[in-house]
């Protein structure tokens, strides 16, 4: 694969991003932007980035180094329980122990991952919830946040 491919798919998945998110809309305004902000963001700059790819060139990928492809297929695992954990333990919990895990894969040890997954977790939890008003849920932590 090389750049003009990766642009040519990354175009692809902003247009689907934007098509997705165009036809969302919440039943009532919950929030100030709503719902579909996120999507359309999101696609704006993956379509600029896959623009910037297919101008740039054809520069073919470098392999992955050894190891690498069973990382990816961790993270992708790790995606998957992550949107499980998300609703049963909670944001702040699951943010946690994945980004734990997360770290683990490059190399961290656990006590800096541990503490790296605990403050981005509440530093994310804060900002979400506390400065953009985005209802998080919170399981395990229901009563003490």
């Amino acid at each position: 694969m090389n750049d003009r491919t990766l642009g040519v798919a990354a175009l692809l998945l902003a247009a689907f991003l934007a098509w997705f998110g165009h036809g969302l809309e919440a039943a009532f305004a919950y929030e100030p932007v709503g719902p579909r902000a996120f999507p359309l963001l999101l696609a704006a700059v993956i379509g600029l980035c896959g623009l910037r790819l297919i101008v740039k060139g054809g520069n073919p990928a470098a392999p992955n180094p050894p190891g690498a492809n069973s990382r990816i297929a961790v993270m992708v695992l790790l995606v998957l329980v992550y949107a499980w954990l998300f609703q049963v333990i909670g944001f702040v919990l699951a943010t946690a122990v994945v980004a734990a895990c997360v770290g683990r894969l490059f190399g961290g040890s656990w006590l800096q991952c541990s503490i790296g997954g605990a403050s981005l977790s509440l530093l994310f939890y804060f900002l979400f919830d506390r400065l953009l008003d985005v209802v998080l849920p919170l399981g395990w932590l229901e009563g003490l946040l």
